[in-house]
Formats: C-alpha cells, structure tokens, sequence
C-alpha cells in the first residue's frame, strides 16, 4: 500500500539517461556485451579511489606481500554486492535510494537519506585530497589551491551530461587506463618478487592473530566497498534499453554481472599493483612505515632509480581523483532524487555537495598542511565504513524478498552468502572504528 508522504513511483532513475543506450537484441553474444559495458567501469571507479591508496601502501610496506589475500577477498566481496545492486535495479526498475523510500516510512527514509549524503561528502572529501595532493607533487600547486582548483570540475561535468552517458563512460575508461598503465609500469620497474606475491594470494593466519596486520586487513576492507556505489550502480544499468519483461530483464542481468565482474578484476589489479609496488619498493628496507602517499611519491624514484616512477605515480592518483569525481556526481544526483524525489540540476548538486567537503579540507590544510590533510583522508574512510552496512542491509533484504524480485530473487545459497557478507563487514566496521578512535585519544 502506497504511503501517504511517497511520490509517483512510476518516475524512473536518472530520468534524462533512462534506458537510452540501445541494445541489439537480435545480435550475437559479443555485440550485446558491448552495449552493456560501461556501468561497471563506473563503479570500479570507486574500488580504485585515492582513499584506497594509504592502506594499500601501508599493508604492502610493513608487510610485504601477505595482505594481497585481503584484497582478493575484498574483491569478491564487491563483486557479490554490486551483483545485487544491478539486479536490484533492473529486476523492479528501482534504484536503491528508491527501494528504501518505497518500502521504509518516512523518518526511516531520510535517517538512510542523511547518512548516505554524509557517506558522498566523505567520499567527495577523499576525492578532493586525492586530487590536491596530486596537483601538490606533481607541480608543486599549494593544497589549499589544488582543493579550489577540483572544485572546477562541475564545469566539465556540465558538459559531459548533455553529450550522453557513452561520453561520460568512455572518459571513465581511458582514465582507468591511465592509472592501469602508470602502475603496468611501475610494476616492471619495481622487479617484485612473483613467487611471493602469488603466495601472498593465499590467506594466512597471522593476518588475524597478528593485531597490527589485522588492524589494516580491515581498513583494507573497510576502503574497497563504498556505499555509494551501490547506489550508483542500481541506477545506471538501466540506462540500457533492455525489453522490461524477464526475458530482457534476465538478459540485462547476466550482461550487466559480466560487466561488472570484468571492471571489478581491473580494480583488484590496480589495488592489488599498489600493494604490490609498496612491499617491493619499501619492505624490508628502512622505508616500511611508510603510508603516507606523499612520502611514497618522494621514496620512489630514489628506491626504484627510475626518475620518472614518482611522476607517474602521482598521474595515476591524479586521474583517480578526478575518476571518482565523475561517479560522485551521479551517486549524489540518484541518492537525492531517489530518497527525497527532488531533482536539482547536476552542475547545482554538485556544487552543493563540492562545498560540503570543501570547507573542511581547506580549513585543514591552511592550519595543518599535509599531515594534517592525510588525517583527514583517514578520517573519510572510517565514516565510509560506518555508513556502509546502512546501505548493504536493505539492498540484501530487497533482493532477498520474493514479491519485489519475483523471478529474480536470490537464491537460498546467495542469501546466506549475503548476510555473512554483511555480518562480516558490520563487525569489522565496528572494530576498525573502535581502534580508530582508541588511537586517536591515546589509548
């Protein structure tokens, strides 16, 4: 029964983009994959953003080559998450944000509305740093400009909506293959030891019995997920124009899970090349504390000898800043339309949602400088993670519930995959937060 405070359920998600990329139904396999490719690269996005890069860097130098198994299963994790999310979106026509307006009463929907706004203003946060501290390394840009500067982007975005969804997904891609190559390069230079790293993609014990690996195991898990992206993705995989019955539905939903599934593994390479680059470059030495990104930018050309190693490294974070940005925008656009049904211009929440973190970092920076920025990053993360479970319980408790997915819910073995899943990630979350604020008062 329709609630009295909903609006018309029948408005679609991201309205202007909805179901406008056309799919050959006719075609044969690989043409059909192609019309569906994009949406995932948009989501591993977020797997790749710089607030991953610190607890990569930390658990690859203070540990070598062990914790590659924590990225591994934070990748299957995503993968099984942003499985549900697209089904969800395709299954009932209904992004995420949606769902949880349509089924919760109305405090409910907007206590999940004010958490997730203050997730993608951590997450916008993050972005931001990333980016200044690029701009920073690379040409020596102050951080309280550099945090200005990525404030300019709404232009770009502006421009990018009105020539179509493709535009936006392709700049996404090449971006992705710009930090993909930076770090292929990286990797050669580095000269990592493989017997140990592929040894290190099996799980070992001490990752738990040892407080200190176990301490950035979880900070690795808590940075892979973000909760936006299961907004994200829940919408734009129905920018395709799939046939609304379940045979196209069913279609949709097996391309969309290859899609994302392949752009998951690029974002696993990626983390994983982190990880990788900081155990071959500082572990072992006298550089393993390192973890801050700005000291390992300045370590890199030195330890490596290759002069252009630190360059490219900041390029790479230069460009997942900037990544993140692009898929920032449209989960703050689905997020407020979705829960609230108010529909800005994008260039406007943007700007909205750009102010929110900029303030704070500018402030910081100003006060602090780097040291004080990086804080701040780790801060984003820890409020990432505590938002995270508010996000992963309703999308597990819609796709597991029959009379919104009909056909399509999950199976017995996918729900129980799922709330251990979601069980897993809400204990960690509490324990990582609990240690983070133990640290921050001296305990």
């Amino acid at each position: 029964m329709k609630k009295p405070w909903q609006r018309d359920v029948t408005v679609v998600s991201l309205q202007e983009v909805n179901a406008s990329i056309s799919v050959p139904v006719t075609a044969k396999f690989w043409r059909k994959m192609m019309a569906f490719v994009g949406p995932g690269l948009l989501v591993a996005v977020g797997y790749m953003d710089p607030g991953n890069w610190a607890t990569d860097l930390a658990g690859g130098a203070q540990f070598g080559y062990t914790l590659l198994s924590v990225v591994l299963i934070s990748n299957f994790i995503a993968i099984i998450l942003q499985h549900l999310a697209l089904k969800l979106g395709i299954a009932t026509g209904r992004d995420l944000a949606q769902a949880c307006r349509d089924h919760y009463s109305k405090p409910v929907a907007i206590f999940l509305w004010v958490l997730c706004e203050i997730a993608i203003a951590a997450c916008d946060l993050a972005e931001i740093i990333g980016s200044a501290i690029a701009l920073n390394l690379l040409f020596a840009i102050p951080l309280v400009v550099g945090i200005l500067i990525t404030a300019l982007d709404v232009i770009l975005l502006l421009f990018l909506q009105n020539k179509g969804f493709r535009l936006l997904e392709c700049l996404v891609a090449g971006l992705i293959v710009l930090i993909g190559g930076c770090f292929g390069y990286e990797m050669i230079i580095a000269h990592p030891l493989w017997p140990a790293v592929f040894n290190g993609l099996i799980p070992k014990p001490e990752i738990v019995t040892n407080p200190q690996m176990l301490y950035i195991a979880i900070g690795i898990l808590g940075a892979t997920v973000m909760p936006h992206n299961l907004y994200l993705h829940s919408s734009i995989v129905q920018t395709r124009a799939y046939e609304r019955n379940d045979t196209g539905k069913a279609m949709a939903i097996r391309f969309a899970t290859i899609d994302s599934t392949a752009a998951l593994l690029c974002a696993f390479f990626i983390n994983a090349a982190i990880l990788v680059l900081s155990a071959a470059a500082f572990h072992g030495g006298r550089h393993e504390n390192v973890a801050d990104i700005g000291d390992a930018y300045k370590l890199l050309t030195p330890v490596l000898g290759a002069t252009v190693a630190s360059t490219l490294f900041a390029v790479a974070l230069l460009a997942s800043g900037q990544n993140s940005t692009l898929t920032g925008t449209l989960a703050g656009q689905i997020v407020m339309e979705g829960f609230l049904d108010i529909r800005l211009r994008p260039w406007i929440r943007r700007l909205l949602t750009r102010l929110i973190a900029i303030v704070p970092a500018v402030i910081i920076a100003a006060m602090y400088g780097e040291k004080g920025v990086g804080s701040l990053l780790v801060l984003s993360q820890v409020v990432l993670s505590l938002q995270l479970s508010f996000a992963v319980v309703p999308l597990v408790v819609f796709t597991s519930d029959k009379l919104k997915m009909q056909t399509f819910v999950n199976p017995l073995w996918l729900k129980i995959l799922a709330w251990v899943i979601t069980v897993m990630i809400g204990g960690f979350n509490v324990y990582l937060l609990i240690q983070t604020v133990h640290s921050w008062w001296g305990g």
